[in-house]
């Protein structure tokens, strides 16, 4: 499938491109104007060894180049590699002494500088225009020269489909790497499938993970040159499937070929020539693939599709590429839709705020002390969809901010309609993502929820999780003085459950520990994990803070933990996640037993 340097050339004028084309002749006409109204003028090199016929084509070019001469083919070159002018247009002569044209055209040709100078030969004899042709000249004037509007009219055609070629070049490729750029790339793609749709073809999308970091860290000159060598790479390595790349935006790469298997060992050689013996500049490319592209779909939804795969492991360092599937697809139309539908949801409350209870079980019978607030969906077409669906996407995509903001708003509206009900107040834990926490609208959102229920601050509690302080540990700790400050009380989520877990209590004050609930349910099989709890409980007490206990499930687990002085406990042992109705039957009984 890749085309031949010479083939794609004479390609690029008959592949329509319309944008581009007609923002680049608008350009060119501009500059037209621009050398006109400046009196600039291109210039010209006659090559011919007759006085006579240098002298009358200098009459004819006159009017609109400037016009030079040789009078054989060494003088000539002599002039080309002189840098004193810039030429726009050769006219040859074939048939001169020291050097003939043929022999120009041959130099002009390996000549890098030279070989995209336009060449018009001169000549009455058919048999030379063969040769001429294949040698790259790009027109013939017929002796004797006496059509002066016509040479005139084929000079500016000539040059003007030179610079148009010369323009629509610079914009083709991408000037770091080489490869083409993104309009050009798709076009070239709908044009290969246009003439050649019985091959099976893959498409490939590559990305450096965090290449941002990798310029702060390195410098954006050894980003650079890690962007050229993959580039390079890329095409030494996919080259064999004979296809066409392209670099996207900065960091991603895709690429067009033959089908082919094996992209596994494609990927781990890349990635090895990629990283080289410095391993202190290390960088992971990870890959996305489509396999046998279905052609009756849009060519751009081919590379949608395989940066979908490409998307599915970032993050996972157990692999670096993935192939999109049906199943992938299913999946990301799933999401699709769920993106689509939260605004609704929202407006329709298909977004139900379940609340889970939290007991006290310091003492003989267990006490209602607050409730975690947990979202689940009741979707009009789909059901009950899980959270484990919806949560983690909308995390991904910023959306969370916008769920938490309605759970907050939710819950506080239910502690008020107990508190009016029952005449008691049942604190409530809702969540607080990192993408709230980066919000400086924060505070501001929670007071005024606080202020239209009547609340005061004790009663929505606020969840905050390792990830939060891990990506920004100064920006949490900050808005987390600002909160309780304010009276706000935080829980620490899933403590234990990661390497910074610790590091958080050195630097953020907290009211709640949560404790994470892998560790209550290992307790039971293994000595570790029972010592890591009996650690947490230490640390709480050195805190002065309480400890909840998630996931409790059984009698024997409880006993365990009362023992060891956790002082609350949340799981199905007391209840599943229940709706707010459900939920009353709870406070009536801690009602109840606190009359008796």
């Amino acid at each position: 499938m890749i085309m031949m340097e010479e083939e794609r050339n004479r390609t690029v004028c008959a592949i329509p491109f319309r944008l581009v084309i007609v923002k680049t002749l608008k350009g060119w006409i501009d500059m037209d104007n621009f050398r006109k109204n400046n009196g600039l003028r291109r210039r010209v090199l006659v090559i011919d060894d007759e006085l006579i016929n240098r002298e009358i084509l200098g009459n004819i070019l006159n009017q609109d180049y400037e016009v030079s001469y040789a009078a054989d083919g060494q003088e000539a070159m002599d002039l080309l590699h002189s840098g004193e002018n810039v030429y726009s247009l050769v006219l040859l002569d074939l048939l001169m002494p020291v050097m003939d044209g043929f022999q120009v055209l041959n130099n002009m040709k390996a000549d890098d500088t030279l070989k995209t100078v336009p060449v018009i030969v001169m000549t009455s004899e058919v048999d030379a225009e063969v040769s001429s042709i294949r040698l790259g000249a790009a027109d013939f004037i017929t002796k004797p020269y006496n059509m002066p509007e016509v040479i005139l009219a084929r000079c500016q055609r000539i040059i003007e489909l030179s610079e148009d070629k010369s323009i629509i070049s610079s914009a083709e490729k991408d000037i770091l790497t080489g490869l083409y750029n993104r309009s050009f790339f798709f076009e070239y793609v709908r044009q290969i499938e246009k003439y050649d749709a019985v091959h099976s073809a893959d498409v490939l999308v590559l990305n450096i993970d965090h290449f941002h970091m990798f310029n702060e860290m390195h410098g954006r000159k050894e980003g650079d040159r890690i962007l050229r060598k993959l580039a390079a790479v890329m095409q030494k390595k996919l080259g064999e499937t004979e296809g066409i790349g392209c670099r996207i935006g900065a960091d991603t790469f895709y690429w067009y070929g033959n089908h082919m298997e094996g992209y596994e060992d494609v990927l781990a050689s890349i990635q090895e020539e990629l990283s080289g013996k410095d391993q202190s500049k290390r960088v992971r490319v990870r890959a996305g693939v489509y396999q046998n592209v279905d052609r009756s779909a849009e060519v751009e939804n081919w590379f949608d599709w395989a940066k979908q795969a490409c998307d599915q492991v970032r993050g996972d360092y157990s692999r670096q590429l993935a192939y999109y599937s049906s199943d992938l697809h299913d999946k990301s139309l799933y999401h699709e839709q769920l993106i689509n539908d939260i605004d609704e949801a929202i407006r329709n409350k298909d977004l139900i705020v379940y609340y889970q209870p939290k007991y006290g079980i310091q003492g003989e019978v267990p006490h209602l002390r607050s409730a975690e607030a947990l979202v689940r969906w009741k979707h009009p077409e789909r059901g009950m969809i899980s959270p484990g669906d919806f949560i983690p996407l909308f995390e991904s995509n910023g959306l969370i901010q916008r769920l938490d903001h309605y759970v907050w708003q939710e819950a506080a509206a239910q502690v008020r309609k107990w508190k009016e009900e029952f005449d008691v107040s049942i604190p409530v834990s809702v969540n607080v993502s990192r993408i709230d926490i980066h919000d400086p609208c924060l505070e501001e959102q929670l007071r005024s929820i606080l202020e239209k229920n009547g609340l005061s601050a004790e009663e929505v509690m606020l969840e905050i999780t390792e990830s939060a302080y891990a990506e920004n540990a100064r920006g949490l700790t900050e808005v987390v003085e600002r909160l309780r400050e304010q009276g706000f009380r935080i829980e620490m989520d899933d403590f234990g459950s990661g390497y910074s877990s610790l590091n958080m209590l050195t630097t953020i004050s907290i009211d709640v520990l949560k404790m994470d609930l892998q560790f209550i349910r290992n307790m039971q099989k293994d000595d570790k994990s029972l010592k890591m709890v009996e650690l947490v409980l230490d640390i709480a007490k050195f805190l002065k803070v309480p400890v909840v206990a998630e996931g409790v499930e059984d009698e024997v687990q409880l006993q365990l933990l009362k023992e060891r002085g956790c002082d609350l406990i949340q799981g199905y042992y007391f209840s599943r996640p229940v709706p707010p109705e459900e939920f009353e039957k709870f406070i009536k009984d801690e009602i109840e037993l606190s009359e008796e």
